[in-house]
């Protein structure tokens, strides 16, 4: 009887595997410490900002497109961010954010429609921001969870932001939206 030697798995298969294993762990903010220009949330948001933007559905599809006006003040060690939305099916929303610096790196921000603390990290030209958005304030199962991520760009007066928004794990909807620091919409991205 002849025994059974173990089957060699070709080295291209064994590659892929510890590829897999090592190549899916999520990019951190401080992979982008040398970029520039050095983007702070706290003096970007400083001021007047426009943005525009495009909300794409979980199949890539892009459906409803906004811009916001943005002021931002100082209030003692935090800003207050007021964002004014306006919807192409004419529908207007606002938010208002109180962002503080916790550190170096380190951001926290509350939020009406935020449920708990905002988080996010900045690390040269990028910042991530995390939170739990309330779609329907008071009704739990309609929050979504919201991961943005921020690029500062240019002469730093131009940021790029993508958002995913999840529910329980899987991806309902993606957001590209461009930030210009200024006066006047003459500088539209």
């Amino acid at each position: 009887m002849r025994s059974r030697q173990p089957r060699s798995r070709p080295p291209s298969v064994l590659l892929f595997l510890v590829l897999g294993l090592f190549g899916c762990s999520p990019l951190e903010p401080s992979a982008f410490a040398g970029g520039e220009p050095r983007f702070e949330p706290e003096k970007f948001f400083a001021g007047h900002i426009h943005s525009w933007g495009v909300i794409e559905d979980r199949s890539g599809d892009p459906g409803t497109r906004f811009t916001t006006e943005i002021e931002g003040r100082p209030d003692g060690d935090a800003l207050v961010i007021e964002q004014h939305f306006a919807f192409d099916d004419g529908k207007r929303q606002e938010r208002v954010w109180r962002l503080r610096r916790v550190d170096e790196h380190r951001y926290e921000a509350t939020a009406s429609d935020v449920v708990g603390t905002a988080t996010g990290e900045a690390w040269g030209n990028a910042f991530r921001w995390e939170y739990t958005l309330a779609t329907e304030p008071g009704n739990p199962l309609k929050n979504v969870e919201m991961k943005q991520w921020m690029y500062g760009v240019g002469d730093g007066s131009t940021m790029m932001n993508r958002v995913t928004v999840t529910k329980l794990g899987v991806v309902v909807a993606e957001v590209t939206e461009f930030f210009w620091r200024g006066e006047g919409r003459e500088k539209r991205p």
